[in-house]
């Protein structure tokens, strides 16, 4: 399946909340291992297919995701 979207996070406002995993239709998201400047681990997409639908980044209570779409 083609990107349609892609997904930026800033980390450090991420708490790990797992709100934005949950609410992935596409189930393109995850919490990481790294730990952020406040001792979270943030969200990451790991894997392709996301369709840029913003569920993440509505869902999202410290507006730490942005979502971008994917030309071509």
């Amino acid at each position: 399946m083609a990107n349609k979207g892609r997904i930026s996070v800033l980390e450090d406002r991420c708490k790990s909340c797992g709100l934005c995993v949950a609410a992935c239709p596409m189930k393109v998201l995850r919490i990481s291992e790294r730990i952020n400047s406040k001792g979270y681990r943030p969200m990451e997409q790991f894997k392709e297919g996301c369709i840029a639908c913003c569920m993440c980044a509505r869902t999202c209570p410290d507006v730490a995701i942005e979502v971008f779409k994917v030309e071509g």
